[in-house]
Formats: structure tokens, C-alpha cells, sequence
């Protein structure tokens, strides 16, 4: 058999079998709440995902990431990672496949992560074994299965979109990147955020139904009609009925003629009574919870105390988007081959500058300190402001007067805070003695200096 262009042999001594399956994986109940299944009381994805809290967290999340450029990089002798070029490598990472650029197939990544706890990415590969294609499955359409050695295989449905036109195909784990949200229950099985906020998003989405028949009803509560006797049921629902058709809705306010002592008594319900808006805000601060983000990205709670856009950005990131993106690169590095690359140290990484940047005068002030500090080059902090490089910037400079410890160490060692000593000027063959010499100057030499005086064989404008 073939998948992929390997040869798969498939034997009826080869029994799979879904994962943790002698517990019932797939036949057991998952409740929101203790008794939820007996209540029917069913948390429906297809109806969570339209709750406005769960979409925003969901979309927000995918297209920050999505934005982020997939760079290749290469570790060289200093430890020190830069991007690169390859043929192999590069083409698949600029356009994954032939319907989706790679911003929209990061998007699709993590909604199908977040939605469905897992993201299934078929690989595709060219005659050399090099994997020249990317397709994200229906998560839906994908089963994993485990061998009784222990291998795992992908039980994939048909899939026309990515290529894969068998009724079911089996693929093994080398042809598949598997991303996994947070194995709760199974290491190969992920849980969706929606299993902790569903319940909340389904509350949320009722809480808005019943405002949004209110407001038909003229944003007035419902009330009694009551009569003075007994009535039977009959008359009872046709009273309702009639009612209900004439008076109420697009009806409202129009005059109604009761007779037979009928007389109607308004319900009255204080907001205070029904904290609607206090139940609604609990609704989307749980469902930010469940997604770890921040509640004032979703409208909601106060700003960090700190003004810094970066700082509120960074906290964003680091407690939201973090691992997403780690598992992203780590999953790329190992789907594509990189790390069996022989003689080269390659990997993947999310480029988040344009994620964490900095407002234009604090990033000119950043990389204005960097430069004067050494720390960067001027053509590596012109880049990161769109400038094209100057001839001479491709070092880190410092200014001349910046010493050492070990050089200023060095020069206190030879007492430089005593006082010096007088300078002696020296002639061609001798020494130039002045008057006030120190007395440790020989006799013998005196008598030279002015018998050289005296002959002029000296410049007595010489000091």
C-alpha cells in the first residue's frame, strides 16, 4: 500500500485501536457539570463558537499569530541563530500549499487548535522526500490510533481539499504534525478551552435571547390577566392566545377591550433583581479565563496600572500566545526534517517584532541607547527602522575614553595620584641640567654642563 510514496504494509495481525480505548475513550460522557447529560443540558461547539467572548479570544489569537513571518534560521559556531535560505526548506514555509498563503494557514492552525484541542497537518512530499506542502485536516475527520507496539497511525477520512481522495487512509506519525492543546486526559488526545468556558459561553448566549425578547415584548415584562371567577383551561389558553397575538411584540401599546371582569396586572422586575449586565460580564471574564487572555483585550476590566504599550503587549504575549508559538516552531522544526539535517543546526522561528513593537519614539530612543552602548551596531539598528545600512556601521562602536577594569587596574598600580617628578630634556649625547636639578645629579656632571656653557656648544636659550 501506498501513503505518501512510502510502502505500507498492512497485515490483519496489525489491530489499532483508539487511544486509552479499554476505558471507552470515545464512548465516554463529558459534562460540563455534574448531571449536565441528565439535564440535557448539551454544550453545542457550532453554537459556543458565535458567542462574541469566544470568537473574539479565538480570532484575536489566530491572527496574531498568523501575522507572525515563519523565518528559517541557522545556528552557527558562536551559538548565535540568523536567517537563512533553502532550497528544500524555504519554498514550503513562504507558500505552505496551493489554496492558502502561510498567514491563512496559520489562522486555520490555531482555530483548529483552540476550536478542537488538535491541529493535524498532512505533509506532502516530492521524489527527494522532501516536504514540499502543508494541508491542514478536518480534526473531525481524523482519528488517532495506537498500535499494540506502541506506534501511532492517523485514521484519516476522505479529504478532497488536501488531496487525500480514499474513502480512509492510514498514515503513520512521520506524516503527520500533530498539534495537541493540552492532553488533560490522553497524551495524544488535546482539550479544547471551550470544555472549561463552554457552559459560561452557553449562559452568555441565553442571557442575550431572553434580553432580545424582551425588547420585542417594548422592553416591558410580561403580566397576569386574572378574572374575577373560575375559568377552564380552555378558555384559559385562548384568552393567552388571543392575547399574545394582539398585544404584545410589534403590538404592544395598542388598546385591548377586555369584558367579563378580565383584568390585566403587569409584572414589574428591577434590573437590580435580574443583574443581567453583572451575569453577562461573568460570562466573558470566564470565557477569558479558559483562553488565558487578558481581560482588557476583550473589552472588559482596566488597563494594566503601566502605560508602556510594550509592557501590556509582552504581558499579552507571554501569558497568551507563548506557547502556541513555541509548540508551533518545535512541531515545524521536527514536521519538516530540520533537525536531521547533517552538518547544519536549523530551525524555525516566529519573527514577533511586528507583534512587540514599539511606538516609533520609543523605539528610536531603545535602539538609540543600544547603539551607545555597544551593544548593537548602527546598520543592525537602522535596519530594524526600515533604513537601508551606511558604509561603516556594520560594528558596535564605543566612545575612546571607556576603560577597562582590568586597564584602570592596571594604571593604579604605578601610583598615577603622586605628584611627578621634574622632566629632564635630553640632548643628542648627554643630559640637559638646570639649575634647580636635584642634588642627586653628580658633581662631574655640573662641571660638564657649564664648561659646555661657557665654550657656547649649547643653546643658552635652552631653559
Amino acid at each position: 500500500m501506498q501513503i505518501f510514496g512510502l510502502s505500507i504494509a498492512r497485515t490483519k495481525q496489525l489491530v489499532l485501536s483508539p487511544p486509552d480505548s479499554h476505558r471507552g475513550w470515545f464512548q465516554l460522557v463529558r459534562e460540563s457539570f455534574t448531571g449536565a447529560w441528565q439535564r440535557n443540558t448539551e454544550v453545542v461547539v457550532a453554537d459556543v463558537v458565535t458567542y462574541a467572548a469566544v470568537y473574539a479570544c479565538i480570532t484575536l489569537i489566530a491572527q496574531d499569530i498568523g501575522k507572525l513571518r515563519i523565518k528559517l534560521v541557522e545556528k552557527d559556531a558562536g551559538g548565535i541563530w540568523t536567517e537563512t535560505e533553502s532550497a528544500a526548506f524555504s519554498p514550503v514555509l513562504r507558500k505552505p500549499n496551493r489554496y492558502q498563503t502561510r498567514i491563512q494557514l496559520l489562522e486555520h492552525w490555531i482555530t483548529s487548535k483552540l476550536i478542537w484541542g488538535n491541529t493535524y497537518v498532512m505533509k506532502e512530499r516530492d521524489n527527494r522526500d522532501v516536504v514540499t506542502a502543508l494541508y491542514i485536516l478536518d480534526p473531525q475527520r481524523v482519528t488517532v490510533l495506537v498500535a499494540p507496539d506502541g506506534s501511532v497511525y492517523y485514521q484519516i477520512k476522505r479529504d478532497d481539499l488536501s488531496g487525500q481522495r480514499q474513502e480512509e487512509l492510514l498514515a503513520p506519525a512521520s506524516e503527520i504534525i500533530h498539534d495537541r492543546n493540552c492532553a488533560l486526559y490522553h497524551p495524544l488526545v488535546g482539550v479544547s478551552p471551550i470544555t472549561a468556558c463552554g457552559l459560561a459561553a452557553m449562559q452568555g448566549l441565553r442571557i442575550q435571547d431572553n434580553s432580545s425578547v424582551f425588547f420585542e415584548n417594548g422592553a416591558q415584562p410580561g403580566g397576569f390577566l386574572t378574572a374575577p371567577g373560575a375559568i377552564t383551561n380552555e378558555t384559559a389558553q385562548r384568552l393567552k392566545t388571543y392575547w399574545d397575538a394582539n398585544f404584545s411584540g410589534a403590538n404592544r401599546g395598542k388598546v385591548a377591550v377586555g369584558g367579563d371582569g378580565l383584568k390585566y396586572e403587569q409584572l414589574s422586575m428591577s434590573a437590580v433583581d435580574s443583574q443581567l449586565i453583572e451575569q453577562l460580564k461573568w460570562t466573558v471574564e470566564n470565557v477569558a479565563m479558559a483562553f488565558h487572555m487578558p481581560p482588557h483585550k476583550l473589552g472588559i476590566g482596566q488597563l494594566p496600572p503601566y502605560g508602556n504599550f510594550e509592557a501590556v503587549q509582552r504581558d499579552y504575549y507571554n501569558a497568551c500566545l507563548h506557547p502556541h508559538i513555541e509548540s508551533i516552531e518545535l512541531l515545524l522544526d521536527e514536521g519538516l526534517g530540520l533537525t536531521a539535517v547533517p552538518g547544519r543546526r536549523l530551525g524555525t522561528e516566529l519573527d514577533i517584532d511586528n507583534l512587540l513593537r514599539m511606538d516609533t519614539a520609543a523605539l528610536i530612543d531603545a535602539e538609540a541607547k543600544a547603539v551607545g552602548a555597544g551593544i548593537s551596531a548602527p546598520n543592525e539598528s537602522r535596519y530594524r527602522l526600515n533604513l537601508r545600512p551606511k558604509t561603516g556601521g556594520d560594528s558596535p562602536m564605543m566612545q575612546q575614553q571607556n576603560y577597562s577594569l582590568e586597564a584602570l587596574a592596571e594604571r593604579d598600580q604605578d601610583k598615577p595620584f603622586t605628584k611627578p617628578s621634574v622632566a629632564v630634556q635630553a640632548t643628542p649625547s648627554e643630559e640637559v641640567i638646570h639649575d634647580d636639578v636635584d642634588e642627586a645629579v653628580t658633581a662631574e656632571a655640573k662641571d660638564v654642563y657649564w664648561l659646555r656653557k661657557e665654550l657656547g656648544l649649547m643653546d643658552l636659550a635652552t631653559p
